[in-house]
């Protein structure tokens, strides 16, 4: 591992928007990437990238939106 920065549970809700508790059961689900220091538990902040990058929803185009209504009916 580099010398990128750890996070913990406070930082990354931050960075999410989010609460520390959904981010302590992304480490319990082992949804998101993170190293255990002793018992503290820290995030690399490439895991948070890593972690909305997989979660990112793009917007589909007219035509797609067609297509996905023709093959449900």
């Amino acid at each position: 591992m580099t010398s990128e920065d750890l996070l913990t549970s406070d930082e990354v809700a931050l960075r999410l928007k989010s609460t520390p508790r959904f981010v302590r059961r992304l480490v319990a689900e082992r949804r998101i990437e993170y190293v255990k220091v002793g018992r503290l538990v820290r995030i690399p902040s490439s895991a948070v990238a890593d972690y909305i990058g997989r979660h990112r929803v793009v917007p589909l185009t007219r035509a797609e939106i067609r297509q996905q209504l023709r093959r449900a009916a």
